[in-house]
Parts: structure tokens; sequence; C-alpha cells
């Protein structure tokens, strides 16, 4: 992902699109720079083709601003997607996620298959309740989006409702905390109306139908204007000799946008019995709008305020006056932008992200590639110093030499001398082994498509597995069909490479072995100085009877693609590359079938040595010594086997626990998959 302590947010909304860049300097948050992109026409007006508005306008965006070196954080409007909020049974923590699906699937009109959603949970302190609200979007809708936004140019990290990215302004600069006065915050875009409520710890959303659209449209019934005119008229109202005639116009939109609000209301102080709001908080260009802000303060009974200037946010960081002054009177509108640019710089108080799972891979995977280069290009920087010193001390030492200077030659020897002895206390010198970390990093660099290929992989790899999941149909012990869970075939828990430039010679430290030990490996001897990558996966699956689809999807895969026409590595897996690390049943069943290797969980694993993430890095593969077993690194004559089945589960770690389990049972399997990619030498690129 791009530096976490830059983010822009970005409002793609109907009558124009607003970026905020903010910079994290730790003790505080800095505006590096704002855009506002007016549409030429709203893309709410009837003559014209809103996709095609907004198309227009991301492509003005991405041609006038770099988005490249930011975090990216992006809103879809809240009439675009769906929220939802329930009360929780009490259950226990690890079993949150099972329910807030089940309720997912009650609550969200479409099936699962067909949208992106998240969720977050919201505890109050002075309630034992759980409750959580859920966030969707449609596949068709977010691809979409992002189509338009690729199309430009602009692959954001984030995908979120812009009543969120509102929660999360004001919540941030406001310091919304359980016991903040209960706030309505009230958000009026061109085509619709977000209802936020903030009260307690929690937050609610409900989506009205009347934006600033319908304002414009009543100006154009009562005069018989063109849209366009009627927006300037809407804008200018209060600065011209027919304003109490324009107000009377829109009059009838301000009563029903006040009694959809104050409904909106009384539905949630329905849902929270001691619930008391106090505060209405406007945002959003429609609530400039002379006289709605006293008029839904009569409507409601309660105070209200409009965003004037934001506290924990000031322009004085912008250079050029006119644009300190022009980001004061934008305020208002750039509160979801505000909002998202805090979500990107993991400031949010909410995190739901509805951006597509692959798309999340693809995008960490396509960033995490060019810090290889940046670490590849200080390791070649750091080992030439290491030569620049010496270099220097050899010139003077000859130098000084011509001129037969002793005390100079004196000097430099003993500087030397120096220098190897603190070395040798280090252990840099003398009997150390090869340091091959330098070499590895600058080998990046040559190979830097490598990881882009390991990824596409990765996707081509999950793809199957899910066309394998559609006519996978085992029975359980009654003869019958086991019914199919909902979603992918696999979820991605862990991918982990480990690049070793030196090979197999170095990644086995021959030069610290006795004398005649041998490396036992089904690798080719051809390849063992040849660069390779050590993968490790970790997948989850909830697809029944899991060992037999883990060998009929992911172990068939890496059979199956060990050599390939084009692709400048060969794949080199155990004839059963992956362990059961977790297995545990629905309904409080508890863990079963766990290979006992694995501890008692995942971050147990024997020779993993977990790093302060959570992740998992990969050792070394071992080689063999005199009198010790052949340690296997890949089963070469098993990679071009098509077969599996009953004696690929004869050879793996105890799994008698979960084979006496029903095969139909619902159960989520956890796999650790490792495997190996040997270079090809550069004459064998172009295939075998």
């Amino acid at each position: 992902m791009p530096s976490s302590s830059t983010a822009w947010g970005v409002e793609i909304g109907a009558s124009a699109i607003k970026g905020l860049k903010l910079v994290n300097e730790g003790d505080r948050l800095r505006v590096a720079d704002f855009v506002v992109l007016p549409h030429p026409k709203p893309a709410s007006s009837p003559d014209v083709d809103p996709a095609e508005v907004l198309r227009v306008g991301i492509n003005t965006l991405g041609a006038q601003v770099d988005l490249s070196r930011a975090a990216v954080a992006v809103s879809v409007p809240g009439h675009m997607a769906f929220a939802r909020f329930a009360k929780l049974p009490p259950v226990e923590p690890k079993k949150v996620p099972d329910i807030v699906r089940f309720e997912a699937m009650q609550q969200i009109p479409f099936p699962l298959e067909q949208v992106e959603w998240d969720y977050q949970t919201f505890v109050s302190p002075d309630s034992p309740d759980v409750e959580v609200g859920i966030f969707a979007i449609t596949k068709e809708r977010i691809g979409e989006r992002l189509q338009m936004l690729g199309d430009a140019g602009i692959r954001p990290d984030i995908v979120t409702l812009s009543p969120i990215a509102v929660f999360n302004a004001l919540a941030h600069d406001l310091e919304f905390t359980e016991t903040s006065p209960g706030t309505v915050i009230v958000d009026i875009g061109t085509t619709s109306t977000d209802l936020v409520v903030a009260d307690a710890g929690r937050m609610w959303i409900r989506t009205l139908s009347i934006g600033g659209h319908q304002f414009t449209q009543a100006i154009v019934d009562a005069f018989n204007v063109s849209y366009q005119k009627a927006e300037r008229i809407k804008r200018e109202a209060h600065d011209t000799a027919h304003a109490k005639q324009v107000f009377s116009a829109m009059r009838p939109v301000f009563t029903d946008l006040a009694q959809d609000i104050q409904r909106s209301i009384q539905y949630y102080q329905s849902l929270h019995k001691d619930t008391k709001l106090t505060r209405l908080i406007g945002v959003g260009s429609t609530f400039e709008l002379p006289g709605l802000r006293k008029f839904l303060q009569q409507q409601v009974q309660m105070e209200v305020y409009k965003v004037e200037e934001f506290k924990k946010l000031g322009a004085d960081d912008l250079q050029d006056p006119a644009r300190r002054e022009a980001f004061k009177g934008s305020a208002i509108g750039m509160v979801t932008a505000y909002g998202l640019a805090l979500q990107a710089l993991d400031l949010g108080v909410l995190s739901a992200n509805v951006m597509p799972l692959r798309v999340l891979r693809r995008t960490l995977w396509k960033d995490k590639v060019k810090w290889f280069g940046l670490a590849a290009g200080l390791a070649i920087a750091g080992s030439a110093a290491m030569f620049i010193g010496p270099f220097q001390d050899n010139v003077k030492v000859q130098a000084a030499s011509a001129g037969q200077d002793p005390i100079t030659i004196q000097r430099v020897l003993a500087d030397g001398q120096r220098a190897k002895t603190l070395a040798q206390e280090a252990g840099v010198v003398g009997g150390a082994q090869t340091d091959y970390r330098a070499a590895n990093l600058a080998g990046l660099v040559q190979h830097r498509d490598l990881y882009a290929r390991l990824v596409d992989d990765l996707g081509r790899m999950l793809d199957a597995a899910d066309g394998a999941a559609a006519t996978w149909a085992p029975r359980g012990p009654d003869g019958k069909p086991v019914p199919k869970p909902e979603g992918p075939a696999y979820e991605l828990k862990l991918f982990d490479t480990t690049y070793e430039g030196g090979g197999l010679i170095a990644s086995a430290s021959v030069a610290a072995l006795p004398v005649g030990a041998t490396i036992q490996s089904p690798i080719p001897e051809e390849l063992h100085r040849q660069p390779l990558v050590r993968i490790r996966l970790r997948v989850s699956t909830a697809q029944a009877d899991p060992q037999r689809f883990m060998i009929a999807t992911i172990q068939q895969w890496l059979r199956e693609n060990r050599d390939r026409e084009g692709v400048p590595y060969l794949i080199f897996a155990d004839e059963n590359p992956w362990r059961l690390a977790d297995v545990s049943l629905a309904g409080g069943a508890g863990p079963l079938g766990r290979d006992p290797r694995m501890g008692s969980g995942a971050a147990a694993t024997p020779g993993l040595e977990g790093d302060r993430r959570g992740t998992a890095m990969m050792p070394p593969r071992p080689v063999t010594r005199p009198g010790a077993p052949v340690i296997r690194i890949g089963d070469a004559a098993a990679a071009g086997s098509s077969q599996a089945g009953a004696a690929d589960l004869a050879t793996l770690a105890p799994l008698g626990s979960l084979r006496d389990a029903e095969v139909g049972a619902a159960a989520t399997a956890v796999f650790d998959v490792e495997w190996t990619i040997v270079l090809r030498p550069k004459k064998q690129e172009g295939g075998a």
C-alpha cells in the first residue's frame, strides 16, 4: 500500500469531484492540497448521461492531480449502496463473523455472491448489546465505478460509503466519544440526503430520496426555466430581488425534507429508547440555502449547526493566500473528502471497505514490488559504502608511496588494522558465513516483474478453485449431496514470499557444511545455483471434505502448471505440499483434525518465526549432512503426475478426527501450502 502518512480522499459527487490531500505528521494533520472540479452540468440534469458526466470528471481528475504517491480512498453515494443495522445475540467474539454473515443474508436484498460487503460492530459502555452495521454494494455497481477510475489511471485502496466518510470526519474533528451529545448529521447531496446518527459510541445511517436536485426542479416547475438557469437561481437566490418567490417555490421541498428527517429520528429513537439527540449538524453545499437551517431548527426542535470550518484542520500550510481562502470557503463541501482521507490514514473510527477482495490483493502486491526495488537500491548503496573507504585509503597509500611519505603510510595501515580487529570481534570477517542479503535485494531489481507473475499465478489458482467449487458435489454419510457454501472457494489469509538470489546453494549455506556433504533435492543439479523464491500460502475454505478439495484444486494446479511455455520459472512442490493448520466445526464443536505439528494454531507452526505483523517468514529448507535423513525440497516425479485420490490421503499426517466427522458437517479448514519456484537459466526462459 502507498505511504501511510500521505493520503487523498476523493468524493465523486453528482455536481463536482472534490479531493483533499492530508499528511499525517504525528502530532498534527497537514493540508497538502485540495481540488474541487465542478461538472459542466450536474449529473442530475435531465439532458445528460450521468455516467458520462462522471467519466469526464474522473478523467479530468486523473489528468490534473497526481494520486500515485499516496493512499487513495474514494466514496460511493449512500443511495448506491446499502446500510443495514441489527443487534446481535450474545455470542463468543469468535462467533461474531458467522452471526454477522447470517444477518447479512437476511438484511441485504441481494444474494451475498452478488455484492461486496463489510461490517462494523458497535458496543455501548452502558449496554451489553453488540450492534452491527452491514455495508454493501452490488458487484456490478462497484465494478462500473472501479472501471471508470482505472481508465483514468486511478487505483484506490479504499472504497467506502459517503455517510461513513462523513461520520469519520466529524467524529475526528469534533472528538466524538461515548459521552458526546447525541448528534444527527444531515448531508444534503445533489440527488439524495444521508442522515447519520452518532450516539453513545455507535452510528446509524438512513438515506433519504430528497437532495439538491429536488430544490432545483421545484424552481424549474415554478418559473418554467432551464435546469441550468434554475441551478444558478438556487445558488444566488439570497442576492436577487425575487428571493421571496424563489423560497416560496422551494418551500414544499423544505417541508418534505424536514418531515423525512423527523420520521428518521423518531424511528431511531423507537429502537433506542434511552437515547437523547440534542443537536443537528448540516453538511453539503445544499445546506447553504438561506433559511434552511432556521426552518429545520423549528421543525426538529433541536439546535442546528452547519460546518463552516474544521477545528483540527487548517489551511495555513497552503502557500497561496487565494488557495487558503478558497479552502476555508469550501469546508462545508469537503467533509466527505476529509473523512475519506482520514480512513486512508488509518485515523477513521469506522474502517468499512467494500473494495473487491481480488482487487485489494492485486493492488497490495503491485505496490509491494515497488518497495523491493527501493530496498535493493538501498542495499547496493550500503554495499558501495563498504568499499569507498578502503578505496580512498588505497589511493592515499599509493600517493604517499610515490612521495615516500612514511607517516601517511603508517597512519593508514594502523587505521586498517583497527578496522580489521573490530570486524573480527563483530564476526564480520573470519569464519562467518557468506551473507547473501545484499545480493538477494540487488537481484530483485533484475527480476522485478517476477512478483507480478507470482501474484498472477495466485489469481489463476484461486480462480480455478472457484470453478472447481461450482461442480464440487461430495455426499454425506446418508448419501445425500452436501449443501454448497456461499462465497469464494478459498479465503486468502497469507501469501508470503522469500527471494533467494543465490539459489539452492546459498539457501543451504553449503560453505558451512562438512567436506563432502551434498544437497539432496529433486531440483535438478543444473538449477541449484539459479535464483529461487520460497512461497507460503495460507487459505481457509468452507467446502465439504476440505482435504480432497485441496488435493483437487491447489495441489492439482501446482502439478499441472509446473512447466509452462513462456513462464521464466519452474514450480517444485512436495508430493503433498499442504498442511492442515486448523479445522473448526460449526455449532461450537471446536477445532478438529489439526495437524499435530501445527501447534494450537497457525502462529505456533514450528520452524516459522512470526514477525510483529502476525505473518510468518519461511525458513531456508534444510540440507542433508552425513547420516541425516533426506529432506525433500520438491518432488519432480510427483509434479508430472495428474492423479490425486485415496493414495494421496494415505500419506498425510493423522486426519482421523476430521475423517471420523461427517463429511457434510459445516466447517472451516485452514491450510498452509508451500512450494518453490526456480528461475530458468537465460537460454531456457522461453520455455522448457
